[in-house]
């Protein structure tokens, strides 16, 4: 029986360096095979998941001897902390590894959508030159919504600004007199809704942040509005987001997350038929980059934990 088994995706140096001091058992593919997974638990110490294992319940019940849960990125929906904390174990996210990856991706859709210049290839080779309708709008001179205004969004908001947008913030637990908003407006939700021409969601999912963009945010945003939510599912109210992209309540979005993941073709037909929408599998934060920096950041800690030197 494995001292270490990894559920997802990760990269293969990292692997390695669990694998040369400890039994790792390294299988992508139990992330679907839940029953093969809580087979393989029995002796395992450490646990190295993404963003679908579900480690609550029988999964946790299945692992004994675990002492810690490694996260390959820095949501912890999938994980039940509390029950973790209780068992005594240690649950590690890769905090900071994929912040310029969710960064960069933030201000690429924003650009895509506002120019909207980059879609018309076919057009173009077919020889209908449709200079007009691709013009589009510059990010300069534009206002950048941030929901949230931890570590990622302040990077989008550096990138941003040397772009010459102007920024604006809505986090109600960021202390006002921290130095972060130094470059920022602080604005009520309302306020954000209203003057940005640009919203990126930057905040976990919560209660109190389940669908803290709905219908009658996307009334109060601008009718050419963008809206990014590369945070977590259920933050946005899909449906209501597919309403006003399909009525052109406001100008585009792009979601690299969903209330249901993965996105099964029923849960996406109400996308089906939007040209204003730019739509990504949960990778905003997954670059060959990032994924080595989380992939040993994860490592490292899994290695200190169960007493090994990397």
């Amino acid at each position: 029986m494995p001292e270490i088994v990894i559920t997802e995706f990760m990269d293969e140096g990292a692997v390695a360096r669990l694998q040369d001091k400890y039994d790792c058992v390294y299988d992508p593919k139990l992330v679907d095979d839940p029953e093969a997974l809580k087979a393989l638990l029995g002796d395992a110490r450490a646990l190295v998941v993404r963003n679908r294992t579900q480690v609550r319940g029988a999964v946790l019940d299945s692992a004994a001897n675990l002492e810690c849960v490694g996260r390959l990125g820095v949501g912890l929906d999938n994980i039940d902390v509390a029950a973790c904390e209780a068992r005594g174990l240690a649950v590690y996210p890769a905090t900071g590894a994929n912040d310029l990856s969710v960064a960069e991706y933030v201000i690429t859709c924003a650009q895509s959508l506002l120019r909207g210049a980059y879609t018309g290839t076919a057009s173009v080779i077919a020889g209908e030159w449709p200079r007009q309708s691709m013009m589009g709008r510059e990010l300069s001179g534009k206002t950048l919504g941030l929901i949230g205004y931890g570590a990622i969004a302040r990077e989008a908001a550096t990138r941003a600004l040397a772009m010459g947008m102007e920024i604006v913030a809505y986090d109600p637990y960021l202390a006002d007199g921290d130095d972060a908003w130094q470059a920022t407006a602080k604005v009520s939700l309302d306020e954000l809704a209203q003057r940005s021409d640009v919203i990126s969601l930057h905040v976990p999912l919560t209660d109190s942040t389940r669908h803290l963009v709905n219908a009658a945010f996307l009334d109060a945003m601008k009718s050419d509005g963008i809206v990014v939510n590369a945070a977590r599912g259920g933050v946005v109210d899909d449906q209501a987001l597919a309403n006003a992209l399909a009525n052109d309540t406001i100008g585009g979005a792009a979601l690299d997350v969903f209330e249901v993941e993965p996105l099964t073709a029923q849960a996406g037909a109400k996308f089906a038929g939007l040209t204003n929408l730019i739509a990504t599998p949960h990778i905003a934060g997954v670059t060959s980059e990032s994924n080595i920096r989380v992939s040993h950041l994860i490592a490292d800690k899994v290695l200190e934990k169960l007493g090994a030197t990397s």
